[in-house]
């Protein structure tokens, strides 16, 4: 069975990732609404991952007998000031979740719970990937600016990661 230390940091971070999901899903929403359905479908697709992740510490903590208690989310921002405002906030935001993966992992130590820490070395290597991924495409906004045909192709690059526009 896992310590009640360890159930309450997961119960966090399930928290924290159906936050980063709910959040990814207000900025698809906004970029929707100003005509970028590439960043948007990108963005969704980070929804989803997010969601998986939630779900994957949820399943994590079932199989070790622990008890999942869902912990009230926050409401998400509606509206941004440009795509490099947003992807800026995407990065800003998954420094932020590689903090508490790394916060959490400080946790599995302290509690020497093998199992966990076995777990939690995917996310550290996930939010890795992910620092890079909004770190590269904020580099590709900064180049491309804040209008024009540049960013109407990036946009396109974007929505094809979903198999989207």
């Amino acid at each position: 069975m896992i310590s009640t230390g360890m159930q309450a940091a997961l119960n966090t971070q399930v928290k924290y990732e159906i936050e980063s999901a709910y959040l990814y899903l207000a900025m698809s929403a906004y970029c929707e609404n100003i005509n970028l359905p590439g960043m948007a479908a990108w963005l969704r697709v980070q929804w989803q991952e997010e969601l998986a992740h939630a779900m994957k510490l949820f399943q994590y903590m079932n199989e070790r007998d622990g008890r999942i208690l869902l912990e009230a989310i926050s409401k998400p921002p509606s509206d941004y000031d440009s795509p490099s405002a947003i992807f800026t906030q995407v990065l800003a935001h998954e420094k932020k979740v590689t903090a508490a993966i790394n916060a959490l992992y400080d946790v599995a130590i302290k509690e020497k719970d093998l199992p966990t820490q076995i777990e939690l070395q995917w996310f550290v290597k996930e939010q890795v990937e992910e620092e890079k991924s909004a770190q590269d495409i904020l580099n590709m906004i900064q180049i491309a600016g804040e209008s024009g045909v540049s960013l109407l192709m990036l946009d396109r690059q974007l929505g094809q990661r979903a198999g989207g526009k």
